[in-house]
């Protein structure tokens, strides 16, 4: 079984590249961020004709996460319980669903904007939500994963350089504490091998020539479960993807499972 994590930065923009993508790459399950259309303008159809259900929750602007499966979309959950919530509103940033012998969640972490900004503290308020709601399946016997856009780098090894970064969000230590306590339910980091380099990175700005001078950051996770993780035959990061005119700004995490 193969699990993908992808931030698409508009599945409007990138349509022709993600039904692309999915007919070559044999994904069975696709965990999709950013997806900045309403549930009514997602492409619902054009994703059947390939074989693949959708379960997605977006409501237009910058959000919208989606569950696109080829194996079967059961028991979705639309919305993180207990969303603290920003502005006085929720945002479309979190979904699950059953998909064949695997549950699965779609995340879109809260980006922070600054450390003194109430997006940042909110960040933190919406990782602890997520603990909370996710606890119960990290504990079970079902191969469980949440994967997304975490908008946290784990460690100094995870982005290009930690100096260029300091002072900034995604590397404080309140946020990798938080990311620590997320484990902490019962999920582990599935690190991935990088197709080039050294280092998995799967975003990369676009200004600045980040992406051909490698300059990323590794903030698309995959956290999964103790039956999750030991079901891992294989992870890479799909940095081809991020190549080319019209690529998203994030590159696709892949995962083999044997179950």
């Amino acid at each position: 079984m193969r699990i993908a994590t992808w931030n698409v930065n508009s599945i409007t923009a990138r349509l022709p590249r993600l039904l692309a993508w999915l007919e070559s790459s044999g994904t069975d399950v696709l965990c999709l961020q950013e997806a900045k259309t309403t549930a009514e303008g997602f492409p619902v159809e054009q994703l059947r004709e390939l074989g693949y259900e959708s379960a997605v929750h977006a409501t237009g602007r910058w959000n919208g996460v989606a569950v696109i499966s080829r194996v079967g979309i059961e028991d979705v959950v639309r919305g993180l319980p207990g969303d603290p919530g920003y502005d006085g509103a929720e945002e479309p940033r979190a979904i699950s669903a059953t998909c064949g012998p695997a549950r699965v969640w779609s995340v879109y972490v809260p980006n922070g904007r600054e450390v003194e900004h109430a997006h940042y503290a909110y960040k933190l308020q919406w990782i602890e939500a997520l603990k909370a709601a996710v606890a119960g399946d990290a504990a079970g016997s079902r191969p469980f994963a949440v994967l997304g856009d975490y908008n946290i780098a784990p460690t100094d090894d995870d982005v290009w350089d930690p100096e260029f970064f300091e002072g900034s969000t995604h590397v404080t230590p309140a946020e990798r504490a938080a990311l620590a306590s997320l484990r902490e339910a019962g999920l582990s980091d599935v690190v991935p091998r990088p197709l080039k380099y050294e280092q998995p990175f799967t975003y990369w700005d676009y200004r600045q020539l980040c992406f051909p001078k490698n300059r990323g950051m590794r903030i698309d996770l995959v956290y999964g479960n103790e039956a999750f993780a030991k079901a891992v035959s294989d992870a890479y990061v799909d940095r081809e993807e991020r190549k080319g005119k019209g690529a998203s700004d994030h590159a696709p995490v892949v995962v083999d499972l044997d179950v």
